[in-house]
C-alpha cells in the first residue's frame, strides 16, 4: 500500500505528470469523491512479481477503471475481454463450478474461441500504462521478474456510473460486498459536482429519490411499529468516517444504521438482518446520520448545469 503520502511523497508526486483522467485524484473522478481511502481503488497499491505470478480472471470493484503501470524490470502477458461479453463468461465459470465473482479462475482461450469470444492478448514492458476500461474482465501473468503500481479511476461518464450501479444491485444479490458504497457516494456526487450530462444526472437523480424514498419507509415502518418503543437518535458523521456495511449480508447501509453488540463490539446491521436476530429490536440502538430535511435540500439543489452556448456568450459580449 503506498497511500502515505509522507513515506511516498517522490513517488506520488511522479503520478501527478499523468493525464487529469489518469491520476489518482482529480475532481472528474468519481472515486475522489468517495471522502475516505479505499485501498487500492482510491489509493495506489504495489505488487511485486516474481516469474509466473498470475492475478486470476475479474472485473474491478464495481466495474470502474484501472491504470496499471509496469516499472520492471520483467514483462507482463495480458488478457482482456471486454466488458459486452462478461455475462459469457460467468456462463463459462457456472459451467466449470467456479465462482464469477469471488472465484479464482483462468479462463482456457480454446474455450473462449469456441464460444466466438474476442480476447485481446498483449505484453507490457516496463513503462508500459495499461488502461483497463469499465466493465473490462481480464487475466494477467508475470513473464520475468517485474513491479507493477495500480489503482482505479472513475470517469464522470453516463456508461461508468450505470456499470458501477448495476454491478452494486448485482453484488447485493449475490450477497457480495461492494467495496465502493455507491449510495453514499451519489450523495456526495451531488454535494460536489456540477453535472451537465443530461442522462447521467438524470441516473443518479433516481438513485438520490430511491434512497430518500427508502430512508422515509423505514422511518414510517419504525414509528408504525414501535412508536415510542424506538429511540431514532442523531449522531453525526465524522469527517472521512468510512461507509457503512451490514455485519450479515454486506450491502451498505446508509443513514439510518441499526446497532447490535457481537463480542463486545458494537456492529452495523440492515433493518432486515437486524429483525431476522431481533424481531422487536429490543437489544438493537438506531442512529441516523442526517436529517431528511438535509436530504432533501441536497437532492433539490442537484440540478442539471446547462453549459454556456457559444451564441449566449457572444450575445452576453454585445451587451456588454
Amino acid at each position: 500500500d503506498l497511500s502515505d503520502e509522507r513515506k511516498w511523497t517522490a513517488q506520488l508526486s511522479e503520478l501527478t505528470k499523468l493525464p487529469l483522467f489518469m491520476r489518482v485524484v482529480s475532481a472528474g473522478n468519481l472515486l475522489s469523491h468517495v471522502g475516505y481511502t479505499v485501498l487500492g481503488m482510491n489509493s495506489v497499491q504495489l505488487y511485486m512479481k516474481v516469474p509466473g505470478s498470475r492475478a486470476p480472471g475479474h472485473q474491478e470493484n464495481n466495474n470502474f477503471c484501472a491504470i496499471n503501470i509496469n516499472i520492471g524490470p520483467g514483462d507482463c502477458e495480458w488478457f482482456a475481454v471486454a466488458s459486452e461479453y462478461w455475462g459469457v463468461m460467468h456462463t463459462l465459470c457456472e459451467k466449470h463450478g467456479v465462482d464469477f465473482l469471488t472465484g479464482s479462475w483462468w479462463p482456457l482461450l480454446d474455450d473462449l474461441y469456441d464460444v466466438q469470444v474476442p480476447v485481446y492478448r498483449f505484453v507490457q514492458k516496463p513503462g508500459d500504462l495499461v488502461f483497463v476500461n469499465t466493465g473490462c474482465v481480464y487475466w494477467v501473468q508475470s513473464i520475468g521478474w517485474c513491479n507493477n503500481i495500480t489503482w482505479n479511476v472513475g470517469p464522470l461518464t453516463y456508461n461508468q456510473y450505470y456499470a458501477a450501479i448495476e454491478r452494486y444491485e448485482w453484488n447485493r444479490l449475490c450477497s457480495c460486498k461492494s467495496m465502493v458504497p455507491m449510495v453514499h457516494l451519489s450523495w456526495n456526487i451531488a454535494r460536489n459536482i456540477r453535472i451537465n450530462d443530461r442522462h447521467l444526472f438524470e441516473l443518479i437523480k433516481f438513485i438520490l429519490h430511491q434512497s430518500l424514498k427508502y430512508i422515509q419507509l423505514t422511518l414510517s415502518y419504525l414509528e408504525q411499529q414501535f412508536g415510542r418503543g424506538v429511540d431514532v437518535r442523531k449522531q453525526l458523521r465524522a469527517l472521512h468516517e468510512p461507509a457503512h456495511y451490514c455485519i450479515t449480508c454486506d450491502c451498505e447501509v446508509f443513514n439510518i444504521l441499526f446497532i447490535t453488540e457481537i463480542d463486545r463490539k458494537h456492529v452495523v446491521r440492515c433493518l432486515d438482518c437486524t429483525l431476522q436476530h431481533d424481531r422487536q429490536l429490543e437489544n438493537v440502538v438506531v442512529l441516523y446520520q442526517y436529517t431528511l430535511e438535509d436530504l432533501k435540500t441536497v437532492y433539490d439543489q442537484f440540478q442539471l448545469y446547462i453549459l454556456p452556448t457559444l451564441n449566449s456568450t457572444a450575445r452576453s459580449i454585445t451587451n456588454t
